[in-house]
């Protein structure tokens, strides 16, 4: 079964095309913004994805958590002004970051679907936002990341940690794509293409991490 969805869930592109077929799931490909990402027939319900979230085993206190969130927050944390207010976005069953963060001196606000699901946090505005293992999760990336950038004020930052699609040959061997909810997987040319759609300043990117600065208000369209 070959299976062509019309619409990129990130640009709204609707040049799509095959990328990739494993044992469980396709995988499709954007011509805009290089976006991979799996159509809906494959995704996982509500449920289904729920239950796999409460299987993860994270807590504060486990030093090797916290050791790989600190490749989000020990960067991000060097962008910051003292006592700012941000968003962790995709809080997760067992907030870590957040603490990371308000042990570092800063006030946070958590938002999950799941777990922390109050969305009163959307009309605040924030220093910072962090989203460390979520894009991947995400329906439609495109909305959410957009209402995550309207969230920060002019000078604020975003952090985002994923892991990056190489090119087809690796993605066959990728262990990333095998957690099945994961549905969506950036490229170095999807996250340069966030920052032109977004007027964003690129300010950090490593292996898994990247951090963008709202230099503006001006929205591109």
């Amino acid at each position: 079964m070959q299976v062509i969805e019309k619409i990129c869930p990130l640009c709204g592109s609707e040049n799509i095309y095959p990328y990739a077929t494993d044992k469980k799931r396709e995988y499709l490909q954007c011509g805009g913004c290089d976006l991979v990402f799996v159509p809906r027939i494959f995704h996982l319900s509500s449920q289904q994805a729920n239950d796999e979230y409460d299987l993860h085993q994270n807590k504060p206190e486990d030093q090797g958590y916290r050791n790989f969130l600190n490749r989000l927050c020990g960067p991000m944390i060097m962008y910051l002004n003292p006592c700012s207010r941000g968003l962790d976005f995709g809080s997760g069953p067992g907030p870590t970051l957040s603490l990371m963060f308000e042990e570092a001196g800063h006030e946070v606000e958590l938002y999950d679907i799941f777990y922390a699901p109050s969305r009163h946090v959307f009309s605040k505005q924030y220093d910072f936002v962090s989203a460390s293992e979520v894009v991947e999760h995400l329906l439609q990336p495109g909305l959410e990341l957009k209402r995550l950038w309207d969230c920060l004020k002019p000078g604020g930052v975003l952090g985002v940690m994923t892991k990056r699609v190489e090119n087809k040959e690796s993605f066959k061997k990728w262990h990333y794509k095998n957690d099945l909810t994961h549905i969506c997987f950036f490229s170095d040319t999807t996250v340069d293409w966030l920052v032109e759609n977004l007027g964003a300043e690129m300010v950090f990117k490593g292996k898994d991490v990247f951090i963008l600065r709202k230099v503006s208000t001006h929205q591109n369209q």
